[in-house]
Order: structure tokens, then sequence, then C-alpha cells
């Protein structure tokens, strides 16, 4: 399990749960039920990190919870 903060809601417009991972830019999943979108981020969170790597960009590290103003 990744350390990086989840942001989780249901989209009416998909039917689906939305996954978004803030500190990852443009890294987002979706799933039929809550555990299918979070499984479904994990392994995008996975190759989000590896196709970073590969194209020698920085990875953020997670910074746990966000405080937002």
């Amino acid at each position: 399990m990744s350390k990086y903060e989840l942001v989780i809601y249901w989209s009416n417009e998909d039917s689906a749960f939305i996954v978004e991972v803030p500190e990852l830019p443009g890294c987002m999943a979706d799933g039929a039920t809550y555990q299918e979108a979070v499984a479904n981020a994990e392994r995008v969170i996975g190759e989000w990190v590896e196709t970073a790597t590969e194209l020698g960009r920085p990875i953020p590290e997670p910074r746990g919870r966000l405080l937002y103003a």
C-alpha cells in the first residue's frame, strides 16, 4: 500500500468511485466499488512511479495528510 494521500469520491456522471492522488499530477483511477477504486489507484500509483523513473522525472515523497486552507 502506498503512503500517498487518496481523495475518493462518488461520481454520478461516471457511476463510479473516483480516486485522485494529489501529490502525483494526473494520477487518477476509478472503480465500481470503493475497494475496487482503491485497488486500481494502488496499481496506477505504481505505474505512475515506474513511468516517471523511466523518464528521469522526480518522484515526490509522500507527505501524508495534506492540509487545506
